[in-house]
């Protein structure tokens, strides 16, 4: 905890440091806000021309000799109107002034050459800053205070450490993640692709991705149904009324995509699948006997994001959720929340993700529902959680005002954090929709609705295993299981036959009959993280056998086809990682 305080009192000071350094190189320069964030710095300037890699490393030689003179970073208190007089030719500055509330201190730090608008903490001087522990990474478009309406300003990030060695570690860190960089390994493997000028945020996935995707989604079926889930399919525009009474018109129009007429009626494109499912419910009146109701779908839904805000697969406007609700009981709610959370942690370990922590999220001050089943709906919860024995953190009044809930979050590879499975109780809808069973006692009364998610979306949920894996899916996600590689045209024939036969048994298989030589197919596999490549050439012919070349490396000759195909099933039923 101590170095934490310390890197962030050193990451906010270098900050400062290239403020500085900008406005040596650029004395007309606006500038802005410079916080330290996790893992360094950043600072916001409006600059009269765009910055370039060149200037990167001036600012840095700059920055170098700031911290080598020793200045004193040195706080002090000022009035208001000094503080205008001293920022009188920077607007943002003059901007953040008037922001400040009436009584507030407002404080200052000056390191000689530099002063700045700020409430710290800084180190004592630049002499606690290393030259040979930080580095100017990159630069980025921010709109000034995060509204599209105001101006552009160009942000510098930037990295500092305690010393040269943790910023060496955190720089292989970072080739590890643009290496695993789902938008490029999707290229490079040709998974998905995105076109601005057909819509911005919306995927198209090409065959080898659409090939992961049906594995994903069958296996998800499959498990659904085992665990007593029912498949539903609901339309993707609906009546505005369907919407005002769901309140996403009142909460959430922002985010939803423009209203259509037709008929003389207002519709919507769907962002949630909820009120369809809903409208499923009310369909036919329910007794305590039908319940409880677990309705799953591939739902894709459409949300409009913000232009800056897509990323890749991680943030689009059209995307499939691997939705279901769950209608049930009071009585049943302990036993679906159970049941729920452990098919949660099921389908998230046989993808390979085994380090997952909880975090509770408990009602806030403004919510709807009786305070009573608040109260059992997060002990549910906890019970739950303390049940299958992961960690968890308890985010007070962190709830939707609608209900408690559980985000489910997993560790990749490196270490990062990506939040997947949300097991969510909803007090508002069946209120808001009237859903109404027959209990035992003849009366009707309101059902529990549970939303709940496990994957999150099949296209953020692929990025995250694109990364994960590094584009090296295990076998049974592999888009090709199998590559059939003929050492010369003479075997194409037996090539072939082995691709029928794999085909056949249920393998994702192609033979490469292309003029090129051998090591250059084997090459193009492995460049396609193919897990197995059959090499197979006139002794292989004669003999009926293959020569297996694994992905990492290894290789195994004169198997026959038989002992291949069952040790392939085997992992591909296992489905663990080469």
């Amino acid at each position: 905890m101590a170095d934490e305080a310390k890197l962030e009192k050193i990451r906010h000071s270098m900050a400062h440091v290239m403020a500085e350094a900008v406005l040596e190189i650029f004395p007309d320069a606006q500038i802005a806000i410079g916080p330290a964030i996790d893992n360094g710095f950043y600072y916001d300037f409006d600059l009269p021309r765009s910055l370039n890699e060149q200037d990167l490393e001036d600012i840095t030689e700059r920055m170098k000799a700031i911290i080598k003179s020793n200045k004193e970073f040195k706080r002090s208190v000022i009035t208001r109107e000094e503080a205008k007089k001293m920022f009188k030719d920077q607007k943002y500055k003059l901007e953040l002034i008037d922001a400040i509330e009436e009584g507030s201190e407002i404080s200052i730090y000056n390191q000689g050459g530099f002063t700045d608008l700020c409430r710290g903490p800084h180190v004592e001087s630049t002499k606690e800053l290393n030259p040979e522990a930080f580095k100017l990474l990159s630069v980025a478009g921010a709109y000034w205070r995060g509204k599209e309406t105001n101006p552009m300003l160009q942000r510098i990030y930037g990295t500092a450490w305690l010393n040269p060695k943790d910023l060496r570690l955190y720089l292989d860190h970072l080739a590890d993640i643009e290496k695993r960089d789902h938008r490029k390994l999707g290229k490079e493997l040709d998974l998905f692709s995105l076109h601005e000028e057909a819509g911005p945020g919306l995927v198209y996935w090409h065959p080898r991705g659409a090939r992961i995707r049906q594995a994903i989604e069958n296996f998800w079926r499959e498990e659904h149904y085992k665990n007593g889930y029912e498949m539903i399919y609901t339309p993707h525009v609906g009546k505005s009324w369907l919407w005002e009474t769901s309140g996403h018109l009142g909460f959430y129009k922002e985010s939803m995509y423009p209203k259509m007429e037709m008929d003389n009626m207002d519709y919507y494109v769907k962002p949630m699948n909820c009120p369809f499912h809903i409208m499923i419910y009310q369909n036919s009146k329910k007794s305590y006997r039908d319940l409880p109701c677990r309705w799953a779908e591939l739902g894709t839904v459409y949300r409009y994001e913000k232009a800056g805000a897509l990323h890749g697969l991680m943030r689009v406007r059209g995307f499939t959720q691997d939705d279901a609700h769950i209608f049930c009981t009071p009585d049943q709610m302990d036993a679906e929340i159970m049941e729920v959370l452990r098919f949660s942690l099921y389908m998230l370990h046989s993808f390979g993700f085994n380090d997952i922590h909880a975090y509770i999220s408990t009602k806030p001050e403004k919510s709807v529902g009786e305070q009573e089943k608040w109260d059992a709906a997060t002990e549910a919860l906890k019970r739950a959680v303390e049940k299958e024995g992961i960690s968890y953190d308890v985010d007070e009044g962190g709830g939707a005002f609608y209900g408690p809930k559980i985000d489910l979050k997993i560790k990749d590879a490196i270490g990062r954090e990506w939040q997947l499975s949300t097991v969510q109780f909803d007090f508002n809808l069946p209120e808001r929709f009237k859903l109404t069973f027959v209990d035992k006692d003849g009366t009707e009364k309101r059902p529990y609705m549970i939303h709940r998610a496990l994957l999150g979306s099949i296209e953020r949920f692929f990025g995250v295993l694109i990364e994960h894996y590094a584009g090296a899916f295990p076998p049974w996600l592999s888009p090709d299981q199998v590559a059939v590689i003929p050492v010369a045209e003479s075997a194409n024939d037996y090539a072939c036959e082995l691709e029928r036969k794999l085909r056949q048994d249920g393998f994702r298989a192609k033979s490469d009959l292309s003029n090129d030589r051998m090591n250059a197919k084997i090459r193009k596999a492995q460049q396609l993280k193919i897990p197995y490549m059959l090499i197979v050439g006139d002794k292989e012919k004669e003999n009926g056998t293959v020569s297996v070349r694994y992905r990492n490396g290894k290789q195994d000759n004169g198997l026959t086809y038989e002992t291949f195909a069952s040790a392939l099933k085997a992992k591909i039923d296992s489905k663990e990682q080469l």
